[in-house]
């Protein structure tokens, strides 16, 4: 299906240096899917006053700017975005056309642009999760409780790398990674630990994990049916987002077409028995913290959402039975506007592609819901307190972006696991936005201005091209088994190093104003005796639990990966024998197969 057609800016040299993709050929058959909303009005100006106003801007530059020019010089021969895009010196009704109902609408009505609750934060305010995980299940139930009486309204599980890989914390891939960089989880055992005291019913949980959520999402499940709770009465999310697993962090399971089925299984089983539950998180963070632009995450996080909804719709799906519970992730970076319009540009979008593309009927079936973090790799270890203004500007420009979830980095992440003081920190910089600041009173307050309006669209442009390019290959998945989003994002990283270490770009207390001598800070750190304790843990549960059960039920396991029922009923089952995490993702990896990168030159 068609979006309506607009005229797109033409390439600029600066693009071409930039290595974007142009916008897409209009000339082509295919052009309208990909061009984004009509031609629009310049915010309130008809053609003879949008004239009249390129003439007022014309001579401005020609006398009043280029006079102060040349008593004081531009401070830089070109100024770009974070990600590269040319700013222009001033954006006027002229740069920012727009068709009120096609590009923006009204809160909570269709494309979502400016949001999607009709009274957003003044009904409601964002949900405040924190990322919070390390050591034993036991720790990390305390930091969740001290969360919680902070002011948390929700709660987000960072797992350490054995669980994110699949592996228990006795397995000699795990020594010296146990409970490091997050929380250890091996069986359901460790999933009652984790969650003692906590309601599941009355608090959402968010779990960042992706090759082995379907494990961790059936410990969870088993949790709630032995504590009596009924499935359709918890919720939270599960990242799930296996394709960014292969475009940029790497923490997968098993290749990417059996992945894509795992992904599926859990969608419709979601879909029908935890209906609360966010099943997939498509994540552009680790997209961006690989070092994409705006654009790339923008489009590649949006392809991938494709792919699922394709994956779904070819299983015999009905779009709008899941597309509700489809969430988003994103990255929060430098670029204050830019992180504005990359949120406001991807509700338009996704709404779009699920209404023109897809069929949905549902208007929660386009809504794009995302919960959006502070850029971890813009941390410095240079001058850690910086960190803290950084995570502030980042923070309110996923507030006015109208994210629904938000998480704030620690100033300390650069070093180690937050500690209790810097994530209090960081949930006071939330509070006092929430509060203190006054931008949660209005919906929207940078609509309509010309240069949120005119750098939404752009971005947009880009990242259509974008899509447009995966779409030639096939999708998303033969995309990356092409290593196209790989190199683009690889490109890009190699692109802005280069601007770092020239000092075209600056970043505070790293190459300028750096600091004499650096101060130290408190750390958080962990005892290697959380993986004897833990491995201690796990023997007991492996010696108490009915082994004849556990070999049946990751039988049953096996024959569900070969055949092709659901996978999540069978591994709830064993994960309520007390099956451990990597005896189940082992079944999966022998029937599924395993998988390495493919080389790039």
């Amino acid at each position: 299906m068609a979006y309506e057609e607009r005229t797109s800016p033409q390439e600029t040299e600066a693009d071409r240096a930039s290595g974007s993709p142009a916008p897409a050929d209009e000339s082509s058959a295919d052009a309208l899917r990909y061009t984004n909303g009509g031609g629009g009005e310049g915010l309130g100006l008809d053609e003879g006053g949008l004239a009249a106003l390129r003439r007022a801007v014309a001579a401005w530059r020609e006398g009043p700017v280029a006079e102060a020019s040349a008593r004081f010089p531009p401070r830089s021969e070109r100024f770009t975005t974070w990600s590269g895009v040319d700013v222009p010196d001033l954006a006027t009704p002229a740069d920012a056309r727009v068709d009120h109902a096609a590009d923006l609408g009204l809160p909570g009505e269709y494309p979502f642009t400016r949001g999607v609750q009709p009274t957003m934060y003044r009904g409601k305010l964002w949900t405040m999760r924190m990322f919070a995980g390390f050591g034993t299940p036991e720790q990390t139930n305390a930091r969740f409780k001290y969360l919680l009486a902070e002011g948390q309204t929700g709660l987000s599980t960072a797992f350490d790398f054995p669980t994110l890989m699949g592996y228990d914390s006795d397995s000699p891939r795990s020594l010296g990674e146990v409970g490091m960089c997050g929380v250890a989880v091996d069986t359901l055992r460790d999933m009652e630990v984790l969650f003692d005291g906590i309601p599941l019913d009355q608090v959402t949980t968010s779990m960042t994990i992706n090759g082995p959520a379907v494990v961790l999402l059936a410990f969870y499940i088993a949790l709630a049916d032995k504590r009596g709770i009924p499935r359709k009465r918890i919720g939270g999310t599960v990242q799930n987002d296996c394709l960014k697993e292969f475009i940029a962090q790497h923490a997968w399971l098993v290749p990417p077409r059996p992945a894509m089925r795992i992904v599926t299984d859990m969608i419709e089983f979601c879909a029908r028995e935890v209906p609360r539950w966010n099943s997939v998180s498509i994540s552009g963070y680790h997209i961006r913290e690989a070092g994409s632009t705006a654009a790339q995450e923008l489009a590649f996080t949006l392809a991938d959402g494709l792919a699922y909804v394709e994956s779904c719709i070819e299983r015999g799906l009905d779009v709008d039975s899941f597309a509700p519970r489809l969430s988003f992730f994103f990255d929060l970076h430098n670029d204050f506007f830019e992180e504005i319009a990359k949120l406001r540009a991807a509700r338009r979008m996704w709404a779009r592609f699920l209404k023109e593309r897809y069929g949905a009927k549902k208007a929660e079936s386009m809504k794009l819901r995302t919960h959006a973090q502070t850029a971890g790799v813009s941390l410095t270890a240079q001058q850690p307190y910086n960190n803290v203004v950084r995570v502030s500007l980042q923070a309110l420009a996923g507030v006015l972006g109208g994210t629904q979830s938000l998480h704030t980095n620690s100033l300390d992440e650069t070093y180690a696991l937050p500690t209790e003081e810097s994530v209090t920190i960081a949930l006071r910089t939330q509070q006092i936005i929430a509060h203190e600041s006054g931008v949660a009173n209005t919906i929207d307050p940078l609509g309509g201005s010309y240069y949120v309006e005119w750098l939404t669209d752009r971005l947009e442009q880009e990242a259509l091209a974008y899509i447009q390019r995966i779409d030639e290959m096939g999708g998303m998945v033969p995309a990356i088994e092409k290593g196209y989003p790989q190199r683009e994002i690889a490109a890009s990283a190699y692109r802005f190093q280069r601007e770092l270490e020239s000092n075209e770009r600056i970043m505070v207390g790293v190459n300028r104003y750096a600091a004499a001598g650096e101060k130290t800070i408190p750390l958080l750190r962990i005892d290697e005796e959380v993986q004897r304790v833990q491995c201690e843990n796990l023997a007991r549960v492996k010696a108490r639990r009915d082994k004849d059960r556990v070999r049946s039920a990751l039988s049953e396991v096996r024959s569900c990966a070969r055949g092709r029922d659901n996978l999540m009923p069978s591994i709830i089952a064993a994960a309520s024998v007390y099956a451990t995490e990597q005896e189940i993702c082992d079944v999966l990896r022998d029937v599924m197969g395993t998988y390495s990168d493919p080389a790039e030159f």
